[in-house]
């Protein structure tokens, strides 16, 4: 016997729980690509788009996922042999790295570890150092999903300014990005990179790349793009075709729509918020259990962890353990523990990280807790006791 049956709970840190609305809105026969009514939508959509990153300035959708971004933000704005400058927190940073040296271009890392967030001071070192200003981008992880470390890109924006130094600011918010507050211009990021799958809601397929003026200037020093990452066509297009460099992708725009009118149709301000209460239930209930078990955040400091995602340690091969009862057991898919390696967890099975993005309530987060706590109980995983209570005492409080 099993209690899995019913509606699964896809609690991962993307793809996200997908609306209703945005699965009915796909279901349906493919629409004309050239002209009316898919046309004129997706030409809408791009100030919405806009709003959520906000940003007054340019915007171009790719069919891609968030590798497809990272190159595509990557390819028109640098030339081989630049480099670039890759101030490390997790995974994902160093994945850019090693998109921008499959690129030719000549990346600088700086290792932060995965348990603490950029040190803009040593960034800022770093750049006022490179005096002949060879350093022609800083790319960072606004949230990077592997350790659930939350980047200041404000603070970025000043050391670069303190610094005197011209390197574009590029931010990857694929798994922040309508979860965790992004002011794009108002803090001064250049170039901001994202996906449809996480805060978005839609299933994966799209890619964003949001640019300002100092972008797309760049953009002109670069000497080959190809036809297909080119941002010129899609973000200015004289034909609609050019928006996707080819046939578009007729119903991730009808998903993507949708989306667009619940995030608009709550408030980006309340939707930051409700992520915000809903990040504090889990780390209400995560901190009880630790008080008095195997379990440990990976970051301490909550003023430092994303409203999307919490990573967690419990033990050498428990992290693992714990997923598979809650899948088989209750429906419920917890994220696996990704780049948290280490001689004692060479594999990552004692890390496991809950997914709280996008289409996201009081309800799934409370249960999804309880079936954590049932988890540990059932693979005997120590664990302190009134996590439940308080997670409840978050949402009582609002």
């Amino acid at each position: 016997m099993s209690l899995a049956h019913g509606r699964p709970y896809l609690a991962i840190p993307g793809p996200s729980v997908m609306p209703d609305a945005v699965l009915q809105a796909m279901h349906v026969p493919a629409p004309n690509i050239y002209e009316g009514a898919l046309v004129e939508m997706t030409h809408a959509m791009i100030p919405d788009l806009k709003r959520i990153a906000r940003t007054e300035h340019y915007a171009a959708i790719y069919i891609a996922n968030g590798h497809g971004a990272w190159e595509a933000a990557l390819s028109n704005v640098l030339n081989p042999g630049d480099k670039v400058l890759v101030p490390a927190t997790g995974r994902f940073a160093f994945g850019w790295a090693d998109m921008a040296e499959g690129l030719g271009l000549v990346p600088q890392i700086i290792d932060f570890g995965l348990r603490a967030p950029i040190d803009a001071a040593r960034v800022e070192e770093v750049l006022a150092a490179d005096t002949g200003h060879e350093i022609k981008a800083v790319l960072f992880s606004h949230v990077d999903t592997a350790t659930s470390i939350r980047n200041d890109p404000a603070a970025l924006r000043a050391a670069l300014d303190s610094a005197g130094h011209p390197a574009l600011l590029m931010a990857d918010c694929i798994a922040s990005l309508a979860c965790d507050r992004f002011e794009m211009d108002a803090w001064g990021v250049d170039v901001m990179v994202a996906g449809c799958q996480k805060g978005l809601m839609t299933p994966p397929g799209l890619a964003f790349v949001f640019f300002n003026e100092r972008g797309h200037e760049a953009r002109d020093r670069v000497t080959r793009v190809s036809r297909y990452w080119d941002w010129r066509p899609r973000s200015e297009p004289d034909f609609f075709y050019n928006f996707f460099g080819g046939t578009a992708p007729t119903h991730h725009l009808l998903g993507l729509r949708a989306a667009l009118d619940l995030l608009h149709g709550e408030g980006i301000e309340a939707v930051w918020a409700r992520h915000e209460t809903l990040a504090r239930t889990v780390w209400a209930a995560c901190e009880v259990w630790s008080e008095a078990g195997a379990m440990r955040m990976n970051i301490e400091d909550r003023s430092l962890r994303s409203h999307a995602v919490t990573a967690l340690g419990v033990g050498f091969g428990n992290g693992a353990k714990l997923r598979e009862w809650t899948a088989q057991n209750a429906g419920l898919t917890l994220g696996l523990g990704i780049g948290m390696a280490s001689e004692e967890d060479p594999e990552s099975s004692g890390f496991f990280r809950i997914g709280h993005m996008g289409h996201l309530n009081a309800h799934m987060v409370l249960g999804a807790l309880g079936v954590i706590e049932a988890g540990m109980q059932a693979v005997q995983i120590p664990y302190g006791k009134g996590a439940l209570a308080a997670a409840a005492g978050v949402v009582a409080a609002g």
